[in-house]
């Protein structure tokens, strides 16, 4: 007689771990890390057009902080939203959604005539992404084998470096090139949504989700789909396990658990980093592009100044990618994030065009590195029931600081100028430096599937 018995939710994740690396799971990668580069593009955006906004409309820096902070504002309502919807209805069709209303919001953007309308579409655009970044890095985190879950959830995060190197090269020779050219900036990076989307559309759902919901067959269908495509040949299922073992099963219970004796010490230090590192990279890199036009470069210098200092982020991922898995994640942490504090003041206290320049692509290197750990590391902080929720909320939580960075700079810069400035960026990066070390470190251990 056959064998008719479902796998048990230990063996599927076991057998997600053992798998090969397959084209199923660069599929799932790439499919993300579309949405993660919509994201930097978006961000990266902004940056320059605000500098070319200040001069076109007048924007005194408050004006410019406020359109700054607006998207933020979003993202930190749409991270932690995203995340329980994500452990609610699962991670594919948050997906889905988000891209939606980033690619409405972003081409309609294109078209305003005044802030207002700025201000109520760079809302709906943060929206949008708020969700992107930490559900997909807990999508693509519950797809990997565990002996390269960490260094492919940084790959994952260099997408960003691909997103703000467009956004570079976009501000580079468009917005410059004629007065309308800020609203072709907004109009291209409506276009790259409408593909991921599509591609979002084609991918799985996570069978770690799944199985945690009682939805055993359907999550065994997928791992065999990968195991086939890797010709590796499951054992046969031997035992029927209970729908659920998840430790919260509802929206409320979720939020409890984040601060229960288990999970309240990483909630805390997870939350610190992410407030620290938001506020300090998003003050910086938000405002790069202004401060150098007030150092007195033109717009076309001061954006290829920039450029050059995007593309320093690509090496940044690349070495914490293969560190992640050889030093751990808070150790790569960490020394990433002092890497950061130290290029912080020295950035801050340059005067020269190439201490600028080197200073700010040290500034990129380690800065970004230090982001792709964090990202891999969050999502392995929680287990599968309360993962997204986990995940969701340090990130709108880490929005929080990202909203009062761009306000903060114009008070920062008439108190000290930007030598103050990037020396309270590199206090950031220490406190965050110091709190990585109450985070747990699973590093080539089986997710956490309760």
């Amino acid at each position: 007689m056959a064998n008719t018995a479902l796998p048990s939710r230990a063996s599927l994740a076991e057998r997600l771990d053992d798998l090969p690396f397959t084209r199923r799971h660069l599929r799932v990668l790439t499919g993300s890390g579309a949405g993660w580069a919509l994201d930097a593009m978006d961000v990266g955006l902004i940056s320059f057009i605000l500098a070319a906004l200040t001069q076109q409309w007048g924007l005194t820096k408050t004006d410019a902080g406020w359109i700054a902070s607006i998207g933020f504002l979003g993202m930190a309502i749409g991270a932690t939203l995203g995340g329980l919807l994500a452990d609610r209805i699962g991670r594919r069709q948050v997906f889905a959604l988000t891209l939606l209303i980033y690619g409405i919001a972003t081409g309609a953007s294109a078209l305003v005539g005044g802030i207002a309308a700025l201000l109520v579409l760079r809302f709906f655009v943060g929206l949008g992404l708020g969700a992107e970044l930490p559900v997909a890095s807990t999508y693509v985190s519950e797809f990997a084998p565990a002996r390269i879950r960490g260094r492919l959830i940084v790959i994952l995060e260099a997408f960003w470096a691909v997103g703000w190197t467009a956004s570079a090269l976009i501000g580079y020779f468009v917005i410059p090139a004629s007065d309308a050219g800020w609203r072709w900036a907004f109009a291209l990076g409506a276009i790259p949504a409408i593909y991921a989307l599509i591609v979002r559309w084609g991918l799985p759902e996570s069978p770690r989700w799944l199985a945690s919901r009682g939805r055993i067959a359907e999550a065994d269908r997928i791992v065999s789909a990968f195991e086939a495509e890797a010709r590796v040949v499951a054992a046969p299922a031997i035992r029927k396990e209970p729908a659920s073992r998840a430790i919260a099963v509802t929206t409320r219970a979720r939020l409890k658990t984040l601060w229960n004796q288990e999970f309240r010490v990483r909630t805390l230090c997870l939350w610190l980093v992410w407030l620290c590192v938001n506020f300090a990279y998003y003050g910086a890199f938000i405002w790069i592009p202004s401060i150098l036009l007030d150092a007195g470069f033109d717009l076309v210098r001061s954006f290829g100044f920039t450029l050059i200092i995007t593309l320093a982020q690509l090496p940044g991922y690349a070495v914490a990618a293969w560190l992640i898995e050889v030093w751990g994640r808070r150790a790569t942490l960490s020394v990433f994030l002092v890497g950061s504090a130290v290029s912080a003041v020295f950035f801050g206290t340059a005067t020269t065009e190439t201490a600028i320049i080197a200073s700010g692509m040290a500034l990129s290197f380690f800065n970004l590195g230090a982001w792709g750990a964090l990202y891999a590391i969050t999502p392995e902080t929680y287990p599968t029931s309360l993962r997204g929720t986990g995940a969701g909320w340090a990130a709108g939580v880490g929005r929080v600081a990202s909203i009062a960075a761009p306000l903060s700079v114009p008070l920062l810069l008439v108190a000290g100028g930007t030598p103050l400035l990037f020396i309270v960026f590199g206090a950031c990066f220490v406190v965050a430096a110091v709190a990585a070390w109450g985070l747990a470190d699973r590093g080539g251990a089986a997710l956490d599937d309760r």
